[in-house]
């Protein structure tokens, strides 16, 4: 058993902190950002690699905004709506925290569609550059929300757990660091795995179609173990929001596998 005592502050200045969150944030865009340069230049010759590494910082711009953007209203939308309807300006409030993986997603794929067609790019290629470094953001998402404590785990008796003194005394599973090692580690592994195995082939849109399947199988299972937002509760008594979200993400991955597998068989 673990007490929770981590601060999410790193340093104060008063007027100014320096939080894990953010830290999280910078992180996970900055390494996903190197490694992705990475895959672009062991993929492609030099003169090809050159060209995409340019491509690939320029999306980077379009990809923060996007997240950031994607993020806030997807969560107010998602998981806020009638705090919506009540204070409509409260979508601008990002300083009070709320930021939904699926509101960001959305808001990635329609920012890399617009730079495709802005720069005649293949959008399969991209979203499965993006797809492969993703998890990377993921995991340390996951971990500053452990640090922030948020998103916690429901009560358990299982050996592991963690005990978080400002909400209560109560065992909990430590969920989000169940999907920092299965939607970050373990997902990047397998996009890896699959790149690697296949990366002489220009079958693009696979990886895109494993990324969004095995990321909502991964959280919507996890989600069992994670304590439902108390203003929303569980729809049917059964499933949260967050699992109710993943479904039609599943659905379309698997149609993007299904899809893409046959053009290349044919």
């Amino acid at each position: 058993m673990f007490i929770h005592n981590l601060d999410p502050v790193i340093i104060n200045f008063g007027i100014l902190s320096i939080r894990w969150y953010s830290l999280a944030y910078i992180f996970g865009i900055l390494i996903g950002w190197w490694y992705g340069n990475k895959i672009i230049l062991k993929k492609f010759d030099a003169e090809r690699a050159k060209t995409d590494v340019k491509i690939f910082d320029e999306l980077i711009t379009y990809i923060i905004i996007s997240i950031v953007i994607g993020g806030r209203v997807g969560y107010v939308l998602f998981y806020q709506t009638n705090l919506f309807f009540l204070k409509p300006l409260y979508i601008l409030e990002i300083w009070n925290g709320g930021m939904s993986f699926h509101g960001g997603l959305l808001g990635i794929i329609i920012s890399i569609f617009f730079f495709c067609k802005i720069n005649k790019i293949s959008f399969y290629y991209l979203s499965d550059l993006v797809s492969i470094v993703a998890p990377i953001g993921l995991f340390f998402g996951r971990i500053a929300n452990f640090i922030n404590t948020e998103l916690i785990g429901r009560p358990t008796e299982f050996y592991i757990s963690v005990i978080y003194p400002s909400i209560d005394n109560i065992p909990r599973h430590p969920s989000q660091l169940y999907e920092a090692f299965f939607e970050g580690i373990v997902l990047f592994i397998i996009l890896i795995f699959y790149f690697f195995k296949t990366k002489k082939n220009n079958n693009h849109g696979i990886i895109s179609g494993l990324f969004l399947s095995i990321y909502s199988f991964f959280r919507f299972f996890i989600e069992f173990l994670r304590e439902p937002d108390l203003h929303l509760g569980l729809f049917f008594n059964f499933i949260s929001m967050g699992q109710l979200l993943s479904v039609p993400i599943f659905i379309f991955g698997i149609i993007l596998i299904t899809y893409n597998g046959y053009k290349k068989s044919n």
